[in-house]
């Protein structure tokens, strides 16, 4: 397929990893041999000349699991206190991982206000274009431990296609806990098959998007499809790849026919504020 085909030209690539592909299932804990692979690769695509930011999950779940929470909190104030100690934990992993291979790795932490406010967002932009620049990989997540309701993203599926048209990306890849987007929920349904490419957003595909969560994670099909239409009307295409087995980028990245691709339909007037509903804080 010449579509997949051209994947192998993307010159900016955000991967998006989830707290479900981060983890144990059994335990909650890293899963640190995923890690270890993860790093790797998006290292192998910085040193091909790539640009690659990593937007990931991971800092409440780890953060409950040092402070001894079986169960994902609920509360406002220990979520924050998780994401407190588990950022700091999580970044200091992939920085020692990154180190291994001698590439450099930053944090940006953002809240809807960073993308909302016209100076914020300008910072922001020319940071990640910096960071390009000299070569390092930025590694983003919300910034739990200081966000509101108001002003958070809600999910990192939103956030990283937000990203990636803040940055100008070419690609995002979200890495999930299942393959792609099937017709049916493919968990409750045997005959669900799977799309292999998406070229328009109707009200049948929309259908297809039945929500659904687990312990680890916040977000589900409906926040992958409200992420593909953000990506691709900013000029990227999308893949929604499972997370389980991260040499999926590689596949990708070959032209491989793996996940599900949505198709880039840049919008020629496409404004970033308008997939943001919280603008009363915009300047």
């Amino acid at each position: 397929m010449q579509a997949r085909e051209a994947l192998k030209n993307r010159k900016r690539i955000v991967i998006k990893i989830g707290s479900s592909s981060l983890t144990h299932m059994e335990t909650g804990s890293l899963n640190l041999e995923k890690m270890e692979q993860l790093v790797r690769i998006l290292t192998d695509l910085r040193n091909q000349g790539k640009d690659v930011v990593l937007v990931t999950s991971g800092a409440i779940a780890v953060g409950r699991k040092a402070l001894g929470f079986q169960e994902r909190p609920v509360e406002r104030s220990i979520k924050q206190a998780c994401a407190a100690v588990g950022q700091a934990n999580l970044m200091m992993v992939y920085q020692k991982l990154f180190a291994e291979y001698s590439q450099i790795a930053a944090q940006i932490l953002m809240t809807k206000y960073t993308m909302i406010n016209d100076i914020s967002r300008t910072n922001a932009q020319n940071t990640f274009y910096e960071l390009f620049h000299m070569g390092v990989i930025p590694i983003v997540n919300e910034n739990d431990t200081v966000s509101t309701d108001e002003l958070d993203f809600g999910d990192n599926d939103t956030l990283s296609a937000i990203v990636t048209a803040l940055v100008g990306g070419d690609l995002l890849i979200l890495l999930s806990d299942i393959d792609g987007l099937y017709t049916d929920d493919p968990h409750k349904n045997k005959d669900a098959k799977l799309i292999s490419c998406v070229t328009q957003f109707d009200e049948e595909l929309c259908s297809m998007a039945k929500s659904s969560t687990n312990s680890l994670g916040t977000g589900g099909m409906a926040t992958k499809i409200s992420a593909a239409k953000i990506a691709t009307a900013s000029g990227a295409d999308m893949i929604i790849s499972n997370g389980g087995d991260v040499h999926n980028i590689h596949h990708i990245m070959d032209g491989d026919d793996v996940g599900t691709l949505f198709l880039s339909h840049k919008q020629p007037n496409f404004n970033i504020l308008d997939y943001i509903t919280t603008k009363q804080y915009a300047r």
